[in-house]
């Protein structure tokens, strides 16, 4: 196909992050020269990647409209179909132009800024990854294909945030990042899901498309998942908490990720699914009260800020969220230009904080506003980044660790009995015994022992009578020849009760019992 060559866009960052990791494999990049190997590398792969956007860019302006390119098949079954597709519009276009200068710059930027540390190679081998999935994200003709770019920026984003592996606090932080950006993931699942089942297709012109006989119900809840993903991804209120974790990074990933070019990837989500928007009139509201709530606890958390990096994160927070109440309010072309300039504008910011307390003369940070210092509970509510961590926790987190604790228990006392699957604790048989034998308030004394599963309980049953008929009337005379003939027979039903608790055993009969009953 002739436009196969669409593919080398993210493809060239792909392979060249691909070249630096088999290097690295292979024990090939040390020293000053391999550096410079690999930062050149990177570069020239954005540099041609830059190029040939801007040819795809001509042809879009000569040809005068919109293209959605066809480049592979993939899936056909029945009436379901997924491609690989590039959608070609002025906003792909536009905003895959700037991601691609801006990598380009901050590649340049860390040649310096990285020279001999020893994640050198590391970090550009992610840096490369990251960018070949922010241009998958922006070029992509479905949502499949933006969902693959969505999960690679995803993975490269908690390698840098755990650059520096060695530290508690820099892997802590990427994990609580990670984990809370499958939230939004899942809500990406959830819109590939409705959109095949309603649409039966995830290509991007066939989503967009006004659909009479698919009820405004069944849109509205396909715009709501890829709207979550895109609040979760961009940081918006009640998301927000999670990205001042990222700057455990270093300086050029927290330029590319949280200031200047991942921040803005849910934004660009909600400007390529506008047309779902408008299908579901209230999901606007929603986005309007999020986009000025996210205003807010931009703008009040970076008046309390001490220093540069958190400074210009909680800004670009207050940005985003601005751009949310524009396209909340249908004003698209002036979101993506606020887009565009503020990703090259906080660029700038970012990579120059590491000298800016140089060219301030080592001042120290301005204080509150005089008005701010006034209310202490909204300035103690900024400082404390509004409890969104300790709420996620109190909301998310523990309920969260207490239904699994309570499922594996669950697990261990109900469906391992009825499976017959041997446990631990063999005399518990309620939760409450089980929480009882935890606080140490709970002893196990049994001579007869608890079966496990069905078969198990009812061996138990004969037993324990069996074990009372021995105890109160045969050994009290010595047993003789009843309580050898007793002890053999309680030998037999101890090994059919070993046999029917294995799982071969059980299924056996399982399968006797459906032969029996069909």
């Amino acid at each position: 196909m002739p436009d196969l060559w669409l593919l080398l866009i993210p493809g060239l960052p792909l392979l060249a992050a691909c070249w630096i990791a088999a290097r690295l494999l292979l024990r090939w990049g040390r020293g000053d020269e391999a550096e410079y190997l690999t930062a050149y590398s990177v570069m020239g792969a954005g540099a041609l990647s830059l190029l040939l956007i801007v040819v795809a860019a001509v042809q879009v302006v000569i040809t005068g409209a919109a293209q959605q390119v066809l480049l592979l098949p993939w899936l056909h079954s029945g009436t379901y179909h997924a491609d690989i597709s590039f959608r070609l519009d002025g906003l792909s276009l536009s905003v895959a132009a700037v991601v691609a200068l801006i990598t380009l710059l901050v590649t340049r930027f860390s040649m310096n800024y990285l020279h001999r540390e020893p994640g050198f190679q590391r970090f550009f081998m992610v840096l490369a990854l990251f960018a070949a999935a922010m241009q998958l994200i922006v070029l992509a003709g479905s949502a499949w294909l933006a969902f693959v770019g969505w999960e690679l920026a995803g993975a490269s984003s908690y390698l840098l945030i755990a650059y520096n592996w060695q530290s508690k606090t820099a892997t802590r932080n990427a994990t609580r990042a990670f984990v809370t950006n499958r939230v939004g993931d899942a809500g990406f699942l959830l819109g590939l899901f409705m959109a095949f089942t309603w649409f039966h297709s995830v290509e991007w012109d066939v989503l967009l498309t006004p659909h009479s006989e698919v009820s405004s119900l069944m849109v509205g809840v396909t715009a709501v998942g890829f709207m979550l993903a895109a609040l979760v991804k961009s940081a918006q209120f009640p998301f927000s908490a999670w990205i001042t974790r990222a700057l455990e990074g270093p300086t050029p990933s927290s330029t590319v990720f949280y200031g200047a070019v991942m921040v803005h990837a849910g934004i660009y989500l909600l400007l390529r699914i506008h047309p779902l928007l408008e299908q579901a009139p209230a999901l606007q509201y929603v986005l309007l009260l999020l986009g000025v709530l996210t205003l807010l606890y931009g703008w009040l958390g970076g008046l309390v800020q001490s220093d540069i990096k958190t400074s210009l994160l909680f800004s670009t927070l207050a940005q985003t969220g601005l751009m949310l109440v524009e396209i909340a309010l249908g004003w698209y072309t002036l979101a993506l230009v606020h887009l565009l300039l503020h990703a090259v504008w906080r660029t700038y910011q970012f990579l120059h904080s590491p000298s800016f307390a140089l060219h301030v003369e080592w001042q120290p940070a301005p204080l509150a506003p005089a008005w701010l210092r006034r209310w202490p509970w909204l300035r103690n509510a900024a400082l404390q980044r509004f409890w969104l961590d300790p709420l996620a926790d109190w909301l998310l987190v523990k309920p969260t660790q207490a239904l699994s604790h309570e499922t594996q228990i669950f697990d261990e006392q109900i469906l391992d009995k009825l499976t017959g699957t041997p446990i631990h604790h063999c005399c518990i048989s309620t939760l409450a015994e089980m929480q009882a034998l935890q606080q140490g308030t709970l002893r196990l004394e049994n001579s007869v022992g608890v079966g496990s599963g069905l078969f198990g309980k009812a061996m138990q049953g004969i037993a324990e009578p069996l074990e009372w008929l021995e105890n109160r009337l045969l050994l009290q005379q010595d047993g003789g020849k009843a309580k050898q003939r007793l002890d053999k027979l309680g030998g037999y039903l101890d090994r059919i009760e070993r046999l029917l608790t294995q799982p071969r055993y059980l299924m056996l009969l399982v399968t006797v019992t459906l032969v029996v009953i069909f």
